[in-house]
């Protein structure tokens, strides 16, 4: 498996490093930096005391953690959340309360989000009158059917 380096910075000392849960993972976990409570339907932005260094070409992807949206209705705004290369600012997350009843409450430390560091190539568009035709076309939401 290809490694890369990532260089991390600790806003607050105390922090956890984001690390994987089990070998092969995709996602760093990423811990709140503070308790929270999320009434239902309602968001609110987590800090995770980290800023990253994302080389040039790669970008981050921050994640709902399934166990969590599952179980509790916590789910991320933006999702997936972009973090691009040059950003050195601290990684922040949009949380969400899904459920309709129950506050959820975060407290700091607690895992909350998956961050996905993935190579994003640079785009060069090229403006054209017509586009190739596919055997798909203009068919959107719902145009391949329910079976």
């Amino acid at each position: 498996m290809p490694m890369l380096t990532v260089t991390v910075k600790r806003l607050d000392p105390t922090v956890e490093l984001p690390s994987y849960a089990y070998e092969g993972d995709a996602g760093l976990d990423l811990r709140a930096n503070e308790s929270v409570d999320i009434p239902p339907f309602s968001r609110v932005l987590i800090p995770t005391g980290l800023a990253i260094a994302l080389p040039d070409g790669f970008a981050g992807f921050v994640q709902p953690r399934s166990g969590m949206a599952l179980k509790r209705g916590f789910t991320i705004a933006n999702t997936p959340g972009l973090i691009d290369a040059h950003y050195r600012g601290e990684l922040k997350v949009i949380a969400v309360n899904i459920d309709p009843h129950e506050t959820i409450h975060i407290e700091r430390g607690e895992r909350i989000a998956q961050l996905v560091v993935q190579q994003v190539p640079v785009v060069r568009l090229i403006e054209v009158d017509e586009l190739d035709e596919t055997d798909r076309g203009c068919g959107g939401f719902g145009s391949s059917g329910s079976k």
